[in-house]
């Protein structure tokens, strides 16, 4: 019923006032629910699960930043929402993992790039998959039209940039 009235709340239609500001309180509920669901499930399942929350997070990051060209830590950092030494923590902890490698970049050799090897692609494909499970589970006994809708307002909302600046950050 929860997720039901996100798809309300995210309707574009203009003559939908009020009630499209209760998409954003919505949308935390769930990245609130969501995320400590994800960590928690992995720290009680063992520790080293726990540690491949981590791993998973730093992949995600890579792969988005090498979307945009190519990953630094820098980029990751961003990414994450960190700042850059608990960003450069995270990933060397994935690069003795086996799961990332770091190179110079050939056009500034003052930049590292970042790539996932075999392993960490294999561990992103995973952390995919389960992603994909579950919202297929959670969208079970809808209508398959309004999972496909709210499938694609999700990926519309994730692929805008996430540095724009929010209505408190404008002067």
């Amino acid at each position: 019923m929860r997720i039901a009235c996100i798809i309300c709340a995210m309707r574009t239609d203009s003559r939908h006032g009020p009630e499209f500001a209760d998409g954003g309180p919505a949308l935390f509920r769930l990245v609130r629910f969501w995320s400590r669901r994800w960590a928690a499930d992995a720290a009680r399942d063992s520790d080293a699960d726990a540690v491949r929350v981590g791993h998973v997070l730093v992949l995600e990051a890579i792969d988005a930043s090498n979307m945009n060209g190519s990953a630094a830590i820098g980029d990751v950092a961003v990414e994450l929402g960190l700042d850059r030494s608990n960003a450069s923590r995270m990933l060397a902890a994935a690069v003795a993992a086996g799961l990332v490698t770091k190179t110079v970049s050939p056009a500034d050799g003052r930049r590292t790039e970042l790539r996932a090897t075999a392993s960490g692609s294999e561990l992103l494909a995973s952390a995919r998959a389960w992603q994909r499970e579950t919202f297929t589970q959670l969208v079970a006994d809808w209508p398959v039209e309004d999972a496909h809708r709210f499938a694609g307002y999700l990926e519309r909302l994730a692929a805008q940039p996430l540095d724009q600046p929010t209505q408190g950050d404008r002067g």
